[in-house]
């Protein structure tokens, strides 16, 4: 299987910001759960710096935490 590209390198992206909502929802789904590694071809340092700055702007209140429509 061919390996996807990096979204970050693409676009020449070298920090992650938590602060920076519109890069973020890139890699949260629909439902705001944090996308797995596999779905969008970052690595490893990367996904665990998502997944920090993710839960960062959780706190902050500017992503929503996941939501089950129930």
């Amino acid at each position: 299987p061919k390996k996807k590209a990096n979204p970050l390198k693409a676009a020449k992206i070298e920090s992650i910001d938590y602060k920076d909502t519109a890069l973020l929802r890139k890699f949260i789904s629909d439902r705001g759960k944090i996308r797995a590694r596999r779905v969008t071809g970052v690595s490893v340092q990367e996904q665990r710096a998502i997944a920090r700055a993710v839960k960062n702007a959780r706190e902050m209140a500017l992503l929503p935490y996941s939501s089950s429509a129930r």
